[in-house]
């Protein structure tokens, strides 16, 4: 009787066959899907060492994981039997996927093992003997091949494995160069690497995309969730509730941001003071750190240094003036006047934290060093808000025509990046410097994108009249938006949804700005018209859990959290 073939889907029906206890087991005839179901959960169950289950489930099902000569060459691989393994790629030379290419990639990486297994074992004459008689006539990547006689003059093992960043000879080693292998193998003839967990964590990472409410890291997804059901974050576990409510200022608070490195707030108001508040990083409270006085316009902007060292505080439009603070002196380290005529009522600092621009309505726009020196100016721009991008050298700004331009210091350069309809407020770039976020008067809040010059999404529900107000980016990786609003609320979006995904009540006049933590995610705070500054978390059972979570030193129980926030971490994963 002729031998039955296997097919190429790594299949093949059989009348009957024995399990490993020698039991007769029928093969079972199945769709291409289940198949292919199968193969993945049999790769799942070796890779987790149970092999024998593997086995009788590939019996039962009539299935083969691999193409007989795909496995015989993974077999001979993970043997370091190079010279069969070389044989067995001329068997499977019909069955790879693209050119002959393909073929002598493959034969490179194999001769790659084969000459750093040899160096390693100290075999300097047959290492030399691959690198000039078969790794060199291949006439493929000549620069690696420089690069591996380099390792000829390695002393040792140990240094051989740190120059050429290999794991030395061994199992690890030969299973990486069997996924770098398997690539070149088509999936019906050798699944790829995990290929059932790569799928579930897939499957993990956009149901994570697609939470509202999700706002923790994604990485290594399937490994820290539930399969057992589909993902959820219930907005409980999001800054929805008001958990401080700050009543320092004794007029109305016109603007608040976090420093860069999370662990200071600072908030300035009508009534002439900033306020420093230091974040308790475990209980995401904020407590009274300083008062720094003497803004006589009050204090409608400010702007942390990149180092959370230095504070700027702009006043309202009609202010000439503005003060650089040394907060880790609590000193002010200069106040910038040059002319009664100016309107200095936005700033932004480069990121090397040595320079900033600031500028008006009145037609002033200045760069300055530290000391509040003009190193450089641009005549006759009337700037709403400005913003440094990540290059280091081009100022976003916010002119009286309803637009933002790019300057250019260096070369004197100007261009238009967006045009709006109506005023344009205020806005914020995200970290990765690619979208703008748009206070436009009676529109609300614009979402642009700044390398396609194009508008991506009108956010509903906010009120925007003239007054001008903050919004921002956070969470993380920055997927949310929030701002204030003329109707008293807290509007929150995801940046893919135009609707609100939470309206946060509280404050009894107008929001002014609303800031989130860029480090502790789970924390935001709003200032509004009514003296108050508030701060958000989530409500108070999940507040709970991450205190009584323990954190990294060890401590556990209330008012205890991790520093870190991987207790948030794993309570919204």
């Amino acid at each position: 009787m002729q031998q039955q073939q296997p097919a190429s889907n790594g299949c093949s029906e059989h009348n009957g066959t024995s399990s490993p206890d020698g039991e007769e087991v029928q093969a079972k005839i199945m769709d291409r899907t289940n198949q292919d179901i199968v193969r993945l959960i049999g790769q799942h169950l070796k890779t987790v060492g149970l092999n024998r289950t593997a086995e009788l489930l590939m019996q039962e099902s009539g299935c083969r994981l691999d193409h007989p000569a795909a496995a015989k060459f993974r077999q001979h691989v993970m043997d370091g039997d190079w010279v069969k393994a070389d044989n067995d790629l001329n068997e499977l030379k019909s069955l790879l996927e693209g050119t002959s290419q393909s073929l002598v990639e493959m034969k490179f990486l194999l001769l790659e093992q084969k000459y750093l297994e040899y160096l390693e074992d100290s075999r300097a004459f047959d290492a030399l003997h691959v690198l000039r008689n078969e790794l060199t006539p291949l006439g493929h990547n000549t620069t690696r091949v420089h690069q591996l006689s380099s390792y000829m003059m390695c002393s040792g093992g140990e240094e051989l494995q740190k120059r050429a960043g290999w794991e030395g000879k061994g199992i690890k080693s030969r299973t990486q160069l069997m996924d770098k292998l398997q690539s070149f193998l088509p999936p019906s003839i050798m699944l790829p690497p995990r290929r059932l967990y790569s799928l579930l964590d897939q499957a993990v990472t956009l149901q994570k995309q697609n939470c509202p409410y999700h706002n923790a890291k994604c990485e290594g997804s399937a490994d820290y969730v539930s399969l057992l059901s589909d993902h959820h974050c219930s907005s409980e576990q999001f800054p929805c509730e008001t958990t401080q409510v700050l009543n320092d200022h004794c007029d109305e608070v016109w603007f608040c941001r976090f420093s860069p490195d999370g662990l200071k707030l600072a908030t300035g108001s009508k009534d002439t003071s900033v306020i420093i508040w230091d974040v308790d990083p475990e209980t995401l409270t904020c407590t009274h750190r300083k008062t720094l006085e003497g803004h006589s316009y009050g204090v409608a902007y400010l702007s942390w240094s990149p180092d959370s060292s230095h504070l700027i505080a702009c006043g309202p439009e009609d202010c000439p003036e503005l003060w650089i603070w040394n907060i880790d002196s609590e000193e002010l380290r200069v106040k910038v006047s040059h002319s009664p005529e100016d309107s200095l009522t936005s700033c932004s600092w480069h990121r090397d934290g040595n320079k900033f621009v600031t500028g008006g309505i009145r037609g002033q726009f200045y760069q300055c060093d530290l000391e509040g020196n003009v190193l450089d100016s641009w005549e006759g721009v009337r700037v709403n808000s400005l913003w440094c991008r990540s290059d280091g050298k081009t100022v976003l700004a916010a002119d009286t025509h309803h637009r933002v331009r790019a300057y250019n210091f260096d070369d004197l350069t100007d261009y238009n990046v967006l045009q709006e309809d109506h005023p344009v407020m205020a806005f914020s770039v995200n970290s990765a410097d690619k979208l703008a976020l748009l206070n436009v008067a009676t529109q609300g809040v614009h979402l642009w994108d700044l390398q396609d010059k194009c508008l991506v999404r009108k956010f509903q529900g906010v009120t925007q009249g003239h007054f001008t107000i903050h919004s921002c980016f956070g969470g993380v990786n920055q997927n949310f938006v929030a701002s204030g609003s003329e109707d008293n609320r807290v509007y929150v979006w995801h940046v893919k949804r135009e609707k609100p995904i939470a309206v946060l009540a509280g404050h009894t006049r107008t929001v002014n700005c609303v800031a989130w933590n860029p480090v502790y995610h789970s924390m935001l705070a709003s200032v509004s018209d009514d003296f108050t500054v508030r701060i958000w978390g989530p409500a108070e059972k999940y507040r709970n859990n991450c205190n009584s979570t323990g954190n990294l030193n060890g401590n556990s129980g209330e008012g205890s959290s991790n520093s870190n926030g991987s207790a948030w971490y794993h309570m919204v994963s």
